[in-house]
C-alpha cells in the first residue's frame, strides 16, 4: 500500500524520510518537493491547515489513475491508502512531556468557527461545516502500540497558542487535548473529500503555553520523529484499511 506523509516544512519531511534509510527519490510539485521511499511519499506541505489540505489534495489528485479513456499509455499511478499528517507540535502538560510521541485518535479544528460575548462557538454549532475527524481506532492503537505514542485528541490551530489563558480555555473546550500544531485538520479535510483514510502523528518540541524559546527541543523532537516511523513503517505500510474510510466520522 502507498502511504502519502504530509509535513509543514522540509525538516520535518527529511525527518520522516531518514527513517526509512538510502537516499529517497526527489519528485517536483507545483511549490513542493515529495521525496519516495519504497512505499512511502514524503511531502513537505506548507505551514497552516490551508497550505496542508491543498497540497495534499493535489497530491492525491496527481495519484488518483485518470479513465481508460484518457489514457496516453504507461503505467497509471497507484493511489494511496492511507495520508499521515506528521510533524513536531506543541504538547500540553503533563500530558505530553518534551520529546514523547502522540497519535491522534481524534484531529480537531480548534480555533474554526466564531467569538460571540458568551465565548466561542465551533463550526458546527453555527450550523454547518465539521471540526472533527477521527482516524481509524484500531490503526490508532496499532500505531500507539508499535512506537509508545501516547493516543489523544490533537488540535489543529492557525494561531499557536502562546499564552497561559488561552492555553486553559483549549482544555477546557477539549478535555483530554494531548497536543497542538498546525497542519492536520486541512490534511484530514483532503483525505476525507478523497475518500482515504487519515493519521496524525506529532513528537513534542515544546510545551502549549506561553513560549519560552530557551526551552524548546526542536533537535529532540524531530530525531523522535524519525524514530517514531522506523517503527511505525511495517505497520502503517502492512495496514490494509480494515477500518478505514467508514470509522471517519460523519
Amino acid at each position: 500500500m502507498r502511504v502519502l506523509v504530509v509535513t509543514a516544512v522540509p525538516v520535518e519531511r527529511d525527518a520522516v524520510t531518514r527513517a526509512f534509510g538510502g537516499t529517497p527519490e526527489t519528485l517536483a510539485l507545483p511549490g513542493a518537493e515529495l521525496h519516495r521511499s519504497g512505499a512511502f511519499d514524503v511531502l513537505a506541505g506548507g505551514a497552516g491547515p490551508s497550505a496542508a489540505a491543498a497540497a495534499t489534495a493535489f497530491a492525491l489528485a496527481r495519484a488518483t489513475p485518470a479513465p481508460a479513456s484518457a489514457s496516453c499509455g504507461g503505467t497509471p499511478p497507484r493511489p494511496y491508502g492511507l495520508v499521515v499528517s506528521a510533524g513536531i507540535g506543541g504538547g500540553f502538560a503533563p500530558a505530553a512531556p518534551l520529546g514523547s510521541l502522540v497519535v491522534a485518535s481524534g484531529i480537531v479544528a480548534a480555533d474554526l468557527g466564531a467569538e460571540t460575548p458568551d465565548g466561542f462557538l465551533p463550526v458546527t454549532a453555527l450550523g454547518f461545516g465539521r471540526d472533527r475527524f477521527t482516524p481509524p481506532p484500531a490503526l490508532v492503537r496499532e500505531v500507539a502500540a508499535a512506537t509508545g505514542a501516547a493516543p489523544g485528541p490533537v488540535l489543529t490551530v492557525s494561531t499557536v497558542t502562546g499564552t497561559a489563558d488561552r492555553t486553559a480555555a483549549l482544555l477546557a473546550a477539549h478535555p483530554g487535548a494531548l497536543a497542538e500544531a498546525m497542519e492536520g485538520f486541512g490534511v484530514a479535510e483532503a483525505a476525507d473529500r478523497a475518500g482515504v483514510p487519515v493519521l496524525e502523528l506529532r513528537a513534542v518540541s515544546n510545551t502549549v503555553g506561553p513560549r519560552d524559546r530557551a526551552a524548546w527541543r526542536i533537535g529532540d523532537a524531530l530525531a523522535a520523529l524519525t524514530q517514531a516511523f522506523g517503527k511505525a513503517a511495517p505497520v502503517l505500510e502492512g495496514w490494509k484499511g480494515r477500518n478505514s474510510h467508514e470509522d471517519l466520522e460523519g
